[in-house]
């Protein structure tokens, strides 16, 4: 069996220290709620129409019970439009500070892999860096993320958003790969000074289908890297196009995935409805009282 880098400076898997001082707690599960800054993100919905609509949709989801408020400006779905840099800080940075002035507790990760987006964006107030990349697509990245001392979201995927799609050939099985690619990369990590780690599996990046199935069932293996997992399952292709459906129906997928993933270790989901998210923590905390997911239920 793989094993996780020896002599680890990350932080005790409960815990992710933010650049601003404060630490978010993931002794028990807790929910992302996902605010995309993006005309052409996959599901509709998730599309933030105007500053406005950006302060309301924040204030729900933090009073739905939202841990954190994931922002991004560049979508990542299939054949995704590449734009530019600045573009991406136009939209980011401005949503960054206005969330940050109307929710000062709140906690901001935004979804970026380029490192001026993150370095911008964590001046602006974010507290989490969430990279679809693992420092791939940005050569500054992770150089960046040690200078920041902000917390950083290691996703698996493999070619960039353009060509995903073309990568899902694997030599061997995934999930070992998986276990053997979030090892090199947290040793990388640990190079650069990074401190707090969460492992996102990359749920349809790069994976068919089956794929993201065999994972989803084999998400405790990735326990042997001690680190916390988050798991985007929201509204993605693997639950609606089985049935002939589009995103808009895939809540009830993604309630069942998700009641999955948290039995099987996740401990932050990154949805696009906080209040079914938090229900489904409840529900589950409340039915295995015991697990080890659930360490502090009542």
């Amino acid at each position: 069996m793989l094993q996780a880098p020896q002599d680890t400076c990350f932080s005790p898997r409960q815990t992710l220290r933010c650049p601003h001082g404060r630490v978010l707690d993931l002794s028990r599960p807790q929910v992302m709620g996902i605010l995309n800054l993006t005309p052409d993100s996959f599901f509709e919905g998730s599309r933030v129409g105007s500053d406005t609509d950006l302060l309301h949709r924040a204030e729900a989801m933090l009073t739905a019970g939202a841990a954190v408020l994931d922002l991004g400006g560049y979508s990542s779905r299939p054949g995704a439009e590449d734009i530019s840099a600045d573009e991406e800080k136009r939209r980011v940075v401005p949503a960054v500070e206005a969330v940050r002035r109307a929710f000062p507790e709140a906690f901001i990760s935004v979804d970026t892999f380029r490192a001026s987006v993150a370095s911008e964006a964590v001046a602006a107030g974010a507290d989490i860096l969430n990279d679809i990349s693992g420092g791939t697509l940005d050569d500054e990245m992770l150089t960046t993320v040690g200078r920041l001392h902000a917390p950083y979201v290691l996703m698996h995927m493999r070619g960039t958003p353009q060509t995903m799609i073309q990568h899902t050939e694997y030599s061997g099985d995934i999930v070992t790969e998986l276990v053997r690619y979030f090892r090199d990369k947290l040793t990388h990590l640990r190079s650069f000074g990074v401190r707090d780690v969460l492992l996102d599996p990359g749920f349809g990046f790069a994976k068919t289908a089956a794929q993201n199935h065999e994972l989803l069932r084999r998400l405790p293996e990735l326990g042997v890297l001690g680190l916390p997992i988050l798991a985007g399952l929201s509204r993605k292709a693997m639950l609606y196009k089985p049935f002939g459906l589009t995103p808009d129906a895939a809540l009830t997928g993604t309630v069942a995935v998700n009641t999955i993933a948290l039995l099987n270790g996740a401990r932050l989901l990154r949805v696009h409805d906080v209040a079914e998210a938090m229900q489904t923590i409840h529900l589950v905390s409340n039915t295995y009282p015991t697990h080890p997911s659930f360490p502090l239920s009542p």
